[in-house]
């Protein structure tokens, strides 16, 4: 597993997502733990390397 730190989109505080380096590319829905919003996560890893991150509101 490998552990990504970033600012929630919503309420920008600093939270961390633990992310599978074995699946390539993945996109999830995840609630921030610190103000509960629905965050899309897009992660890509190459050789377990992760390559790309990025994350987007889901407006209620």
């Amino acid at each position: 597993m490998y552990e990504h730190f970033f600012q929630c989109p919503y309420c920008w505080e600093e939270i961390s997502f633990l992310l599978d380096a074995s699946v390539r590319q993945q996109t999830y829905v995840e609630d921030c733990e610190v103000c509960c919003n629905p965050i899309e996560v897009t992660a890509k890893f190459e050789n377990e390397e992760l390559v790309l991150f990025e994350v987007n509101e889901l407006g209620q």
